[in-house]
């Protein structure tokens, strides 16, 4: 009989479906495993193969916890809001509303035909009202402590989308939306004080297990960095320009300041500047650049030397020229940047270009030819001189600093606060309400959810305003303080914040007094294991765990890092090895893998096709390779016997394959594991039989990878429902062969290929090698001048 998955998987799904085969319990007696996979934005492209691959590997891990006799909370959602819906909204006409709904009901249907054992009766919707007011319940804690302010600072901007991003969403100088360029602009913006978790952050990695690269990724974006606080003063009117350095050692050989050309004290000092006009016209040539564009290290360098202000460098009372360049940023350190061209290469060059002296204070170098940038011995240092490693000499040169009061060891962080406002519509509306006469009030806890108001128009203001500032209704209020007239913030919340808790919210979903009970909380924090992208270890991972530590410090969750374990997944390429894309045509819809082949096969194949956590790109033939391996599992039915046990010929084979694939799942290498029963397959169809023992072995082990075509021959064959049977284990004294094949060779060409005990000793090994009916007569006439036997592997006999 032929498997007609066409009527067996929808059959399943349905059983699973109807007896909810995959509902966690909280509160069970079971020790308990929580699975989480980032869920997905729901575009109207619908799924593609690479979520297919990114959900499978936790898949397996969960179904095979099941019938370890685990509580597996496995569960669903949708990340919602955000630009791509919105922006087709506007395109179409049709409220994001209507599109999300329709964007959620496709992506359902795909995950469902694919037949992932998620726990659908948990599944989350970050725009749902009844969500997004536990997300602005957080957002007014965080209010509330302290770590929300507004600013009016130089923002990433996109033209395109009309809304401001933050460094990690404008990566590269580009929007991660639209990928327009991006501009300088300066704009009224909410942030989040991330910058106050960056040491916790740190610490919490120390407690986790996550991929290096993972950990590592996440070290260099917060980027602490321990150096000391310098102050030169300004000779023309006293002021102290404060600068950080990583390299106070090197203090000596400062030859010229640069501050960034927004930077407050040159407005403060214009009628004194001499140049201002020229200092003007290039700010606003910065204005038109992205941040990325200002701090590319390959670029042509730029600036302005300040006629009306001159540094005093504080440890030599040196005076130095101050200049204004573009890779001087106001929202990194202080603004100002001291500048020792013999040890820096950006240094270097401008100081080149400018005409700028050039002093060398670490010996080791050609500075006539380049900056030099090792260590070596401090000369032209005053105190410092003789010194021969670096950590010497900061000591030195901070006890310096000290004594005259103009520095002290200091810690600076790469990573910023997090700009936490969109200028759109389709997003969490921000509860604060702005009073001329009470300043900033949170909107009351009893009005949450502050929802978002129906409109018809989506379209930003031209300058970035959201459209809810078009909606008077909306925007006119009364203060919560006063009672008096005010008006609310109509800018929305970035799509992260959704994402950044909903991990807690599937352990309690349908709560409406809490973002989820303690008890639930209790039960099943931290996540067990969280597998996702690359793509989101700087961003989400950093923001989520942010928002989790905060929550752990006012006593709301009661553990203090999220996720136990984390890992990722590589991506699919294309048949022609290029990322997929709708642009190159390479896109694979797994609705079409699915209606052609099964959703088994795709789920063996997205698996099977390399390395979990490498790309590899998409083939045909290895699909339809997977494809003619679940055949020959469905045949297998008839040649079955009666026998319960293990054959003897295949007892060690199965003990193997067990161990293989229970630990080749644990550490995500899936694609071995299947080999393995490939192997097995093939070992099975070469004795020509399979005893019901082994039967069920192969199925159980099978089963996480293809529940669909395993469920229907273990209930056709045994009678009951796979899932809800037990994990196969094996015997690790049986995974011995009782014999094993070894190679005969004749002065170390083979010449012959014998089975032996395999706990055969050296002797016996040679005797039998001796007496081997294709060995005796090559050996005939000859002097046998040395035996030679490894053990489970060769016997060599050296003639003459």
């Amino acid at each position: 009989m032929k498997y007609d998955f066409k009527e067996i998987e929808p059959k399943w799904q349905k059983y699973w479906d109807e007896h909810e085969s995959f509902k966690a319990e909280t509160g069970s007696s079971k020790p308990k495993f929580y699975a989480l996979v980032e869920f997905p934005y729901p575009s109207g492209a619908g799924m593609h193969v690479g979520h297919i691959k990114a959900y499978s590997g936790l898949e397996v891990v969960s179904r095979k916890r099941r019938l370890e006799g685990y509580n597996v909370l496995f569960p669903i959602g949708f990340d919602a809001y955000g630009l791509p819906t919105e922006n087709t909204a506007i395109k179409t006409g049709v409220h994001p509303r209507v599109v999300t709904d329709r964007n959620i009901h496709k992506f359902t249907s795909q995950l469902r035909k694919v037949g992932f054992s998620f726990d659908w009766s948990r599944v989350v919707d970050t725009t749902d009202e009844g969500y997004y007011k536990w997300t602005q319940w957080i957002f007014l804690k965080m209010f509330e402590n302290g770590l929300v302010f507004r600013d009016r600072t130089l923002v990433n901007y996109c033209p395109s989308c009309k809304v401001v991003l933050s460094n990690e969403d404008s990566q590269g100088g580009k929007c991660d939306v639209c990928h327009s360029d991006i501009i300088q602009k300066e704009k009224e913006v909410w942030y989040l004080r991330i910058t106050q978790y960056a040491d916790k952050l740190l610490e919490g990695l120390e407690k986790v297990d996550f991929l290096p690269n993972i950990k590592l990724q996440q070290e260099n974006w917060i980027g602490k960095s321990t150096g000391a606080f310098v102050e030169f003063t300004i000779k023309e009117n006293g002021e102290k320009l404060k600068i950080y350095t990583t390299r106070p050692d090197t203090l000596y050989g400062v030859t010229f300041m640069v501050m960034a050309p927004e930077h407050p004290l040159i407005e403060k000092y214009r009628g004194s500047i001499k140049n201002i006009a020229e200092l003007d016209a290039y700010k606003d040539e910065c204005a038109k650049k992205s941040e990325f564009e200002r701090t590319q290290l390959v670029k042509d360098k730029t600036g302005v030397k300040i006629d009306g202000f001159t540094a005093i460098n504080p440890v030599n009372d040196t005076e130095i020229p101050i200049y204004v360049s573009d890779y001087v940023m106001m929202g990194y350190g202080t603004g100002a940047i001291m500048a020792v061209p013999a040890h820096d290469t950006r240094d270097y060059e401008f100081a080149n270009k400018f005409g700028i002296p050039i002093i060398e204070v670490i010996k080791g170098g050609d500075i006539s030819k380049e900056a030099y940038t090792g260590d070596g011995e401090m000369v032209n240092s005053g105190e410092l001189n003789g010194i021969t490693n670096k950590k010497d000499a900061i000591a030195k040169v901070l006890t310096v600093l000290e004594k005259k009061g103009v520095g002290e060891a200091g810690v600076q962080y790469k990573m910023k606060d997090w700009a936490f406002n969109r200028q759109r519509y389709w997003g969490e509306p921000i509860p604060i309400v702005h009073c001329p006469k009470c300043g900033m009030v949170a909107v009351p806890y009893e009005e949450l959810p502050l929802k978002l108001p129906p409109v018809e128009n989506f379209q930003p203001g031209s300058d970035g305003e959201s459209p809810l500032a078009k909606i008077d209704s909306f925007v006119n209020c009364k203060c919560p303080k006063c009672g008096g007239d005010a008006k609310r913030e109509t800018d929305t919340m970035p799509q992260w914040a959704g994402s950044s808790w909903y991990f807690l919210r599937y352990c309690d979903p349908k709560n409406d007094t809490a973002l989820a009970s303690q008890e639930a909380l209790k039960y099943w924090l931290p996540v067990d294991w969280y597998n996702g992208g690359m793509e989101h270890v700087t961003r989400h991972l950093i923001y989520s765990r942010f928002w989790h530590r905060f929550l752990y410090d006012i006593g709301a969750v009661p553990v203090d890092e999220p996720y136990a374990k984390r890992t990722a997944q590589g991506l699919i390429l294309g048949p022609d090895g290029v990322k997929m894309s709708k642009s190159r045509g390479n896109v694979v819809d797994p609705n079409d893998v699915v209606d052609e082949y099964g959703a088994d096969v795709l789920r063996v194949y997205v698996l099977f096709m390399g390395d979990y956590e490498q790309a590899a790109p998409w083939s045909e033939s290895s699909l339809k390779g997977c494809k003619r391996f679940l055949e020959r599992i469905w045949a297998l039915q008839d040649i079955m016997t009666d026998d319960e046990q293990y054959s003897k010929e295949l007892s060690a084979a199965f003990h193997r394959t067990i161990k293989k694939v229970s630990s080749d799942i644990e550490q995500l290498k899936f694609n071995t594991a299947i080999a393995a029963m490939m192997t097995l397959l093939n070992q099975i169809s070469d004795k020509g039989s399979i005893t019901k023992g082994e039967m069920k072995s192969l199925l159980t082990m099978l089963n996480p990878f293809a529940p669909h075509i395993t469920e229907e021959m273990y209930h056709t064959l045994f009678g009951g429902i796979l899932s809800e049977q037990s994990w196969v284990t094996y015997d690790e004294a049986l995974c011995v062969e009782d014999t094993i094949e070894i190679v005969v060779q004749i002065n170390g060409k083979v010449r012959a290929k014998m089975n032996i005990a395999a706990d055969a000793d050296q002797d016996t090994m040679i005797t039998a090698a001796l007496e081997n009916e294709t060995v005796k007569p090559l050996l005939e006439g000859k002097t046998i001048i040395k035996k030679i036997a490894v053990p489970k592997k060769l016997v060599n006999i050296v003639v003459k």
